[in-house]
């Protein structure tokens, strides 16, 4: 049935290439599925007027697609998680860079696009989780220090094939270079407890259960988690505080080259910069707003405050190519 819905909706929109567009509308292609973004434009619908229609899938088909239709596109905004993927999406020249001074006063530099193609929406923190139950927070200290020989045997890792992985490592190249990261790695290679996971939720999982004793992931996965499981014997470590900081990505947006209503598309996407939205969009998902005058929910705040790593996120994809190289020869899977 899901599968029925999603085709249905793809030839839907795609039949509106081929027509014209209402004034009053928008269409987004979001990686980001329904339920963490239909509540954000059915309310920018309660308060404007302007119907937002949508389609979700994954990001590689979804730039695949923009790519296809080029100037025929219906697409007027295309939403996608990691600036990895924002920057890849920059790159194959599928987004149209914006000036907007509503943008620029609303979110930090560092979770822009220096060119004005992109701006994040909503932040995650990849961050050191650990058992409860046989680490004392007194152990842990930064990223690196989980290739020292003490973990050996006790880390958890989710598959270098996941984006996330790939930005993360990309921001230690840019922060340490080719050479000390590959040594950093081959030392989280070398202390794993088991083989890496397909997602973030099992390794999270496998900590609880005594697979492992620490892990990274993002942190929403474990806000969803705990939500399921109160009693969860995982928390999270914001590691780094004394030097860089956190590692933090995004979920973004950018309003697409070819887009039938760039300008209400842009319309729209300030909009979800604005402190009216940010709470509604970071919270569906229990990540941090992008916009730093906006709080994050209860629940995101209890798991407390942090510093967080100031290197402007697009680098994730400046060195992707290169992150990635990096985890084959030091044997990440």
């Amino acid at each position: 049935m899901q599968v029925s819905k999603c085709l249905l909706a793809a030839l839907s929109l795609t039949a509106l290439a081929g027509t014209v567009q209402a004034a009053d509308e928008v269409v987004v292609y979001s990686a980001r599925i329904d339920e963490l973004i239909k509540p954000v434009f059915d309310a920018y619908t309660a308060k404007t007027g302007v119907a937002v229609k949508f389609i979700t899938d994954k990001e590689a088909p979804l730039l695949a697609r923009l790519q296809a239709e080029g100037e025929n596109t219906p697409a007027d905004m295309l939403i996608t998680v990691d600036a990895g993927n924002l920057w890849q999406a920059e790159q194959q020249g599928v987004l149209k860079p914006l000036k907007s001074a509503v943008i620029d006063a609303n979110i930090p530099p560092q979770y822009r696009s220096s060119t004005g193609a992109w701006t994040g929406l909503s932040l995650r923190a990849r961050t050191i989780f650990y058992s409860t139950e046989r680490v004392q927070p007194s152990e842990l200290s930064t990223y690196e220090a989980l290739a020292d020989e003490n973990w050996e045997g006790r880390l958890c890792l989710r598959t270098s094939k996941k984006v996330y992985n790939q930005s993360l490592t990309a921001t230690l190249i840019e922060t340490h270079g080719a050479a000390k990261t590959e040594e950093v790695i081959k030392g989280w290679v070398n202390n794993l407890a088991t083989d890496v996971f397909a997602d973030d939720t099992a390794l999270l999982q496998a900590i609880d259960a005594g697979q492992c004793d620490v892990g990274i992931t993002n942190t929403y996965y474990y806000g969803r988690l705990h939500q399921q499981q109160p009693d969860l014997k995982v928390k999270p470590y914001w590691p780094n505080q004394n030097d860089r900081g956190v590692h933090v990505n995004l979920a973004g947006a950018g309003v697409t080259k070819y887009a039938p209503h760039a300008d209400a598309a842009q319309k729209l996407l300030e909009w979800m910069t604005t402190e009216e939205a940010q709470a509604l969009f970071a919270g569906l998902n229990q990540e941090f707003p992008a916009n730093p005058k906006v709080p994050a929910s209860k629940e995101v705040q209890a798991w407390g405050s942090f510093k967080a790593d100031a290197i402007p996120v697009e680098v994730a994809g400046k060195r992707q190519a290169e992150a990635i190289m990096l985890m084959d020869r030091a044997g990440w899977n």
